[in-house]
C-alpha cells in the first residue's frame, strides 16, 4: 500500500487454534468480553459487510467494513473506510499460528492508509495499539480459562 502505516499486536494463547477461531468468529458474544469491538452484526463471510461498533475513548464509533478473506482456524480480515476510499482505510486482520497442540500465536493488526492515515495515527496510534493488546489479553482471557 502506498503511504501505508500499520500497527501490529502478538500474544501466545495457551489454547488450540480452533478455541481461538471460536471466540473471535462468534461475534454475537463480543459483548461479553470484548473491551474494543463491543459488536459485530454480520457474518464473516468473505464479501459480506459487517456493522461493528468499537470503544474509541469514552464513545463508540460504528462502521461497516468489507470481510476481504477468511481462511477457517487461520486468518480473516475486513476493509473499514472514512467516508469514501483514499481518505483514511484500514485493512484489519487476525491470524492464527498453532504453535504447539494447545498453544496458538495470535498476530492481530491493522494496516492504514489514505490521505488522513499519519495524522490519524500520529494522534491516536498508541490508543490503537492498547485497544488492540487489551482484546488480545481478553481473547487470552476466554480462551485459556473457558
Amino acid at each position: 500500500m502506498k503511504n501505508s502505516k500499520s500497527i501490529v499486536t502478538e500474544i501466545v494463547i495457551n489454547a488450540p487454534a480452533a478455541r481461538v477461531w471460536e471466540i473471535l468468529t462468534n461475534t454475537e458474544k463480543y459483548a461479553d468480553w470484548n473491551p474494543f469491538l463491543l459488536k459485530i452484526k454480520g457474518e464473516i463471510k468473505t464479501g459480506n459487510r459487517l456493522e461493528n461498533t468499537m470503544k474509541n475513548g469514552n464513545s463508540t464509533m460504528t462502521f461497516r467494513p468489507v470481510v476481504l478473506q477468511v481462511i477457517p482456524e487461520i486468518y480473516f480480515e475486513w476493509l473499514g473506510k472514512l467516508w469514501v476510499s483514499g481518505i483514511f482505510d484500514g485493512r484489519h486482520y487476525f491470524r492464527l499460528e498453532t504453535l504447539e497442540a494447545n498453544q496458538t500465536k495470535l498476530t492481530h493488526g491493522e494496516e492504514f492508509s489514505g490521505l488522513l492515515s499519519g495524522y490519524v495515527l500520529k494522534n491516536n496510534g498508541n490508543d490503537i495499539r492498547q485497544n488492540f493488546v487489551a482484546m488480545n489479553q481478553a481473547i487470552k482471557q476466554r480462551a485459556e480459562n473457558q
